[in-house]
């Protein structure tokens, strides 16, 4: 049994390896709009709220130091806010969104990242999944993935910056 979980983790990281050209568009999409005042606004369902708050607490508290903090808000389970809080200029975050979630935040014209397992999102301009059909590891995999975000998120502001 024990090898099968190390298995299946394994491969969920191994495609996580396959979805990094992914994030790194995703980051230089999200590093834009924060460059002309936008906000993030996550949002996630039952236990991917959670997940949400955890992706909104990481951009506005960055834990290294000299890295600015960015706006972000958490709008937790409940995605009809984001037409409310939403700005054209503004990035939605889903985690796990269901069907419709972030039909909204992109036609205001918000930047859309949805945060998948096995699945897309039609609605969401960038699409990262976790791959896996175990919830916990597909977890393991998110957080990954909005912690490479904002590294690179920061990295390309930086980079925009010195030139």
């Amino acid at each position: 049994m024990l090898d099968e979980i190390r298995a299946g983790r394994e491969a969920a990281g191994m495609a996580l390896v396959g979805e990094v050209g992914a994030v790194a568009e995703a980051a230089a999409a999200m590093s834009g709009r924060f460059r002309r005042g936008g906000r993030l606004l996550a949002v996630g369902r039952a236990e991917a709220a959670a997940d949400a708050a955890h992706v909104a607490v990481e951009f506005t508290h960055p834990v290294i130091v000299g890295k600015p903090a960015l706006p972000a808000l958490c709008l937790g389970a409940e995605p009809a806010l984001l037409p409310i809080w939403g700005r054209p200029q503004d990035i939605a975050v889903g985690v796990r969104p269901a069907v419709g979630d972030l039909a909204a935040a992109r036609s205001l014209g918000m930047l859309t990242v949805a945060l998948t397992v096995n699945a897309t999102c039609a609605e969401a301009d960038h699409v990262l999944a976790a791959r896996s059909a175990d919830p916990l590891v597909a977890r393991e995999i998110h957080v990954t993935m909005y912690h490479l975000l904002w590294e690179l998120v920061h990295v390309f502001l930086e980079s925009e910056a010195q030139t």
